[in-house]
């Protein structure tokens, strides 16, 4: 697993450009011109928003990655991603445009987890050196734990999940053309995390796995095209095809292979549950979001943005696409065969 951290590290640093590049580039295009009725914005009209907020959601699952699953990261990296995302809409306020904003902003970013990531490896080795070399889990270089394992297989359930949102995200005022870009690079950088997260779970890294780590990045990346590819609108049967792939592909990564191969079985109910429930996630949590907790007007407000048009919804699809990951990990994040009975 040591490729997990300076990947892990490299990930996260890639989601800060990408976040600093949706608040200065993609955000001001989203912004209605005028203050009137007829001008408000409609659905998924700050989809910039949702481009930002998962960047800040891969920050957090990079430091995780790099973290190799261990708490010491994992709870850090949670509050940093909640604290990143109450700045994001202060900055949101103040509307930075243009190039130095943007270099600003990747530049403080990367500082701001280049001192977590350099706090918590001093901590981390500063824990080693007084206990003195111990377990593979505790120390982070060999095969790593169960709770690791779980942790980390959680995270590439999230990651995929939320790579299937980037990938699917469309815009109502005719931006594609600027919301293509950005929809893939957030998108491939969260697949790549995906294929990571659950090869580091892997309780080996054999030779075998990592060449279907590498077929499924590859796989993966060209389904991300084709999603961007179809006209908006027509994206669920692609969308749902390449959830299933993707998450499918996490569990042949991180999961057990009994007899030195896997369990097809088990597999193939994981594939089911890859096909079906990403979206079924998606829908539930947006019902409950727009039905019983409006948080994408309460966000949006706190941005000092413009309200969503009546007959419209604003829906935060960034947290839908979090709340889906974790159901997901929920059902496929049991990595032993033991866990799994």
């Amino acid at each position: 697993m040591r490729f997990a951290r300076p990947l892990g590290l490299l990930l996260s640093a890639a989601a800060v450009v990408l976040w600093a590049f949706g608040v200065t580039v993609l955000q001001p295009l989203t912004e209605p011109i005028g203050p009137w009725s007829e001008r408000l914005p409609g659905n998924n009209a700050y989809w910039a928003r949702d481009l930002r907020f998962i960047a800040i959601m891969a920050v957090a699952l990079g430091l995780v990655l790099a973290g190799r699953g261990r708490l010491r990261w994992s709870r850090p990296a949670v509050l940093l991603g909640g604290c990143w995302v109450a700045a994001d809409v202060a900055i949101d306020r103040v509307d930075p445009i243009g190039g130095p904003a943007t270099l600003l902003l990747a530049v403080g970013g990367c500082a701001v987890l280049g001192a977590l990531a350099a706090a918590l490896w001093w901590s981390e080795r500063g824990t080693s050196a007084a206990a003195g070399r111990g377990a593979p889990s505790a120390g982070g270089r060999g095969t790593p734990g169960a709770a690791e394992r779980k942790a980390l297989t959680g995270a590439a359930c999230v990651a995929g999940v939320l790579a299937l949102v980037a990938a699917g995200i469309e815009s109502p005022t005719d931006r594609e053309p600027e919301l293509h870009p950005g929809a893939l690079a957030t998108a491939a950088l969260l697949v790549v995390l995906t294929v990571a997260a659950a090869l580091a779970a892997a309780p080996v890294r054999s030779r075998a796995r990592v060449g279907l780590a590498a077929g499924l990045a590859g796989a993966a990346l060209l389904g991300v095209g084709l999603v961007r590819a179809v006209a908006p609108g027509t994206r669920l049967l692609p969308e749902m095809v390449l959830g299933a792939v993707l998450l499918t592909g996490v569990t042949v990564l991180a999961w057990d292979w009994p007899d030195g191969r896997p369990s097809w079985r088990h597999h193939a109910l994981a594939a089911l549950a890859a096909l079906v429930g990403p979206m079924a996630f998606l829908l539930v949590t947006a019902i409950l979001m727009l039905v019983v907790l409006p948080i994408g007007a309460t966000f949006t407000a706190l941005a000092g943005n413009s309200p969503i048009h009546a007959a419209d919804s604003d829906l935060l699809i960034s947290l839908c696409g979090l709340l889906a990951g974790c159901g997901m990990a929920l059902l496929l994040a049991w990595p032993t065969a033991e866990k799994r009975r």
